[in-house]
């Protein structure tokens, strides 16, 4: 993975909690939003390809490998999480946002597009939870798991093997190639020494159900600005009939395929990615 060079670590204090956030170049706005267990690192490879037009901003959000746990009492559902994302825009007083999201982090994505859009101009959705699949169904266990008491701290140090990695229940089905060491270390270690951080993962998988992002497509064909769909081909966990429903949804979207990648394009396929947002958002071809 290419290191973001030059990146400034800041945070923000909101009212659910402080968030720390890094950013990286000048421009119009691009905010990356990640999904469950990792962390903004899975966006340093397409970041530092987009920093040299675009200002990047990539948030470390409450869901399991961020550095500092929220408030107690701070909703950390899925429709709060989306208000998160919505809070931190305005926080930032930034307007004419791109949105990039993965994964999970597409499904809070789409319940922001659904309930708070005045600050985003344009969306990419990355291979991501959608419609019915919100968990999809081999992770939907961790939403049971997490209503069980202490369950979380197990959970958490069964991530510290690494030879479990490459299970489909882990990372094998959501990223084709071995992730470095370093950078699965600063996904799963956060849960392994922080007991407020195991709660805010807890609170997070309890929320999770196919309910929100249902609720949300049925406001997609009001919500008017581009939306540019990119899929891995060989998904394994969002298969591509989930992306040509968004595209026949959304009135201005764009479906574009990847090959040779899993769930994780910022880390399978970070330039091409990087290469297609560029595109999308008409800054001219970086080289």
């Amino acid at each position: 993975m290419t290191a973001l060079a030059g990146a400034v670590t800041r945070q923000v204090e909101l009212s659910q909690g402080t968030l720390r956030y890094r950013e990286a170049g000048q421009g119009d706005p691009i905010v990356f939003i990640h999904g469950l267990l990792v962390n903004a690192t899975l966006w340093d490879g397409v970041a530092a390809r987009l920093a040299r037009t675009h200002r990047c901003i990539l948030p470390d959000l409450p869901m399991g490998a961020h550095a500092i746990p929220m408030n107690p009492h701070a909703d950390l559902s899925p429709p709060g999480m989306a208000r998160l994302v919505a809070d931190f825009l305005g926080a930032l007083a930034l307007d004419e946002v791109t949105l990039v999201a993965n994964d999970t982090g597409g499904a809070l994505v789409q319940i922001l597009m659904a309930r708070r859009t005045e600050r985003v101009t344009r969306v990419v959705l990355t291979s991501c939870d959608s419609f019915e699949r919100f968990f999809p169904p081999l992770f939907r266990p961790l939403s049971t798991l997490a209503r069980i008491p202490g369950s979380m701290w197990p959970l958490a140090q069964a991530l510290r093997l690494r030879a479990l990695h490459r299970l489909p229940i882990v990372l094998g089905w959501v990223a084709k190639r071995p992730i470095p060491k370093e950078i699965t270390d600063s996904y799963f270690e956060p849960t392994r020494t922080d007991r407020g951080v195991r709660r805010d993962l807890r609170r997070f998988l309890r929320g999770v159900h196919r309910r929100h992002t249902l609720a949300a497509a049925k406001a997609f064909p009001t919500f008017q600005r581009p939306v540019l769909l990119v899929w891995a081909e060989e998904d394994r966990l969002f298969p591509v009939s989930l992306a040509r429903r968004l595209e026949k949804l959304l009135p201005d979207a764009e479906l574009r395929l990847v090959p040779d990648s899993y769930t994780l394009i910022p880390e399978d396929q970070p330039t091409v990615l990087a290469d297609l947002v560029i595109d999308f958002t008409g800054s001219g071809q970086v080289t």
